[in-house]
């Protein structure tokens, strides 16, 4: 199932929302036209093993590394997640307390992929765990929103609404089981995904959008 579009959009321009998709994008350019990828991603991306909480200044790619991406589909696949689900959880919530909802379920998703991989020396990158968040809000506050999807039947591209409440639970079922699987084969991640991450932002989401929400 590929989310199309929401048929229940805010009211209200998602300043933020936009903002954040233009960061992600302005800081995969950089990536593209730096002097050398992988030495960029290792200045800016998670890497647990550099992570000495006793030394703040390597904290700091626990947000950075939000913000960099391994590819044009991981790229185009969190910027449309957000695009879509983004700007119903800015509305709820406003633009300030958005923003720093959106960070801080970003650092709960890399801490929580961090406790299953902290000796590794892999960057961990991406938007993908704070994009979690969002969708774990929004199925908190948005389950009856219909979803245009995309859903191949018999080879054939169907669009279907579906409710966000099944959608995003279902999505959550597959991020789960995927990594339980990362879990049971001693693997960090399957096909470079940190599955751990989005389950642990999401569940975060869940719990901590209450706060944001007053």
């Amino acid at each position: 199932m590929f989310p199309i579009r929401d048929t229940k959009t805010s009211n209200k321009f998602p300043l933020v929302n936009l903002c954040l998709i233009g960061i992600n994008i302005y800081f995969f350019i950089r990536e593209l036209i730096a002097p050398n990828i992988d030495t960029f991603i290792e200045l800016y991306g998670l890497i647990p093993a550099n992570i000495d909480f006793y030394r703040p200044e390597t904290l700091t790619p626990f947000i950075s590394g939000l913000f960099l991406h391994a590819g044009f589909l991981h790229i185009l696949s969190n910027m449309w997640f957000l695009w879509i689900f983004g700007d119903n959880v800015e509305s709820l919530m406003g633009h300030f307390k958005y923003l720093g909802f959106y960070l801080i379920c970003g650092i709960l998703a890399s801490f929580t992929q961090y406790l299953f991989i902290s000796g590794s020396n892999l960057p961990m990158i991406g938007a993908s765990g704070a994009i979690a968040g969002v969708l774990g809000a929004y199925l908190k506050y948005f389950p009856n929103n219909k979803i245009d999807t995309l859903i191949p039947i018999f080879g054939l591209p169907i669009i279907v609404a579906i409710p966000a409440g099944f959608m995003l639970i279902y999505w959550f079922f597959i991020q789960t089981f995927s990594g339980f699987t990362t879990i049971v084969d001693s693997t960090t991640a399957i096909g470079g995904v940190a599955y751990i991450a989005h389950i642990g932002g999401f569940i975060g989401g869940l719990l901590v959008s209450p706060l944001f929400v007053w």
